[in-house]
């Protein structure tokens, strides 16, 4: 539902969204985000070397929150701009930036700076 609500708005905000694209991080590490936006202009290859502007974790079952946290911060750290995790079942969400970790207030992420606005609600609405 996430990846069709930002393919819907792409051209308005000038991005792609991609489900688990491998990613290069840093040397050795190429995790794979459940969702990540990049800028329409995109990148080059089939693994991107820089880091698209939102990494997005989708927290199942089997996660565990402590290792969650732990890879957004080790994200950011590496250079990822922002990592939003978020809750499924309570779509309660944090995101992660070099400034710390926020709540996100009313289910909806808000990007300064950028066009991009997604509430969760009409999300999973759609």
């Amino acid at each position: 539902m996430l990846t069709t609500y930002l393919h819907q708005h792409r051209n308005d905000w000038g991005i792609r969204a991609y489900i688990s694209l491998r990613t290069k991080v840093r040397d050795r590490w190429y995790p794979i985000p459940d969702v990540c936006i990049y800028p329409s202009a995109g990148f080059e290859g089939q693994i991107p070397s820089v880091p698209p502007l939102l990494w997005i974790e989708i927290v199942s079952p089997e996660d565990r929150m402590a290792s969650v946290r732990r890879t957004a911060q080790d994200l950011v750290a590496s250079g990822v701009p922002r990592v939003w995790i978020i809750d499924p079942k309570s779509l309660e969400s944090e995101v992660w930036t070099a400034a710390g970790v926020e709540p996100v207030e009313d289910h909806t992420l808000r990007i300064p700076d950028s066009p991009i606005v997604i509430p969760l609600h009409d999300v999973v609405e759609d």
